[in-house]
């Protein structure tokens, strides 16, 4: 059975990711956050302060990116970065996966990266894949490393670099990952059919700056 739309609403991450965003817009999605009950708001590290002082009391957790959006600052940088998010207010982090040295098959690099941050924050590490830039080997590769490497959850896309979510990355993603570990699709996701297809395919949470239309669209 599809989920009603107040169980939608608590399976979307509500996004404002674009560099030029501001204080009123996050102010802006704070309050529709609020308003229509989403699990977070996902905002820049610098605006975590603003958006852990409007969402304070309330059930909407104030989330951030890490290495984003390209993922290949040094683990040094990301894990300071992370600290300094959850420092300043933020509940879960989403960090961007090396995607050379995914390439590379540098798996103690990858791994060590995904480990640092985790140990770092002691908050839930999203690992974004990219996956329109991997192979279908790439991203099974990654999974076992996110999984090793202490992440809480896989994730699709930073939405940055082209391609989205398909139900079939989701689907991948799910199988090669254990049951508590989980699935977040992000990237592309502007209606309610996608969005409820993501779920069926098995996410547990999507990622969208669309997300007050997915939830209202009749």
């Amino acid at each position: 059975m599809a989920p009603d739309r107040a169980e939608l609403a608590r399976r979307l991450d509500h996004t404002l990711l674009k560099p030029q965003a501001t204080a009123a817009e996050v102010e802006r999605l704070c309050a529709e956050a609020l308003e229509h009950g989403f699990f977070s708001v996902c905002v820049a590290p610098c605006r975590i302060p603003q958006a852990a002082r409007l969402l304070a009391g309330s059930a909407v957790l104030p989330i951030t990116v890490i290495g984003f959006p390209l993922g290949f600052q040094s683990t040094p940088v990301k894990a300071f970065e992370a600290a300094r998010a959850v420092e300043q207010g933020t509940r879960e982090i989403d960090m961007v996966l090396n995607v050379g040295a995914l390439k590379d098959r540098d798996e103690a690099a990858v791994a060590a990266d995904i480990e640092a941050v985790a140990r770092s924050c002691g908050a839930p590490v999203k690992v974004i894949l990219e996956t329109a830039l991997l192979t279908d080997a790439e991203k099974v590769l990654a999974c076992r490393l996110a999984a090793g490497a202490g992440a809480a959850f896989v994730k699709t896309c930073t939405g940055f670099s082209g391609g989205g979510a398909t139900e079939a990355d989701v689907r991948l993603l799910r199988a090669n990952v254990p049951g508590h570990i989980g699935v977040k699709a992000s990237g592309g996701i502007r209606t309610r059919a996608q969005a409820l297809a993501l779920l069926a395919a098995g996410a547990d949470r999507l990622g969208a700056s669309a997300s007050v239309a997915i939830v209202t669209e009749d």
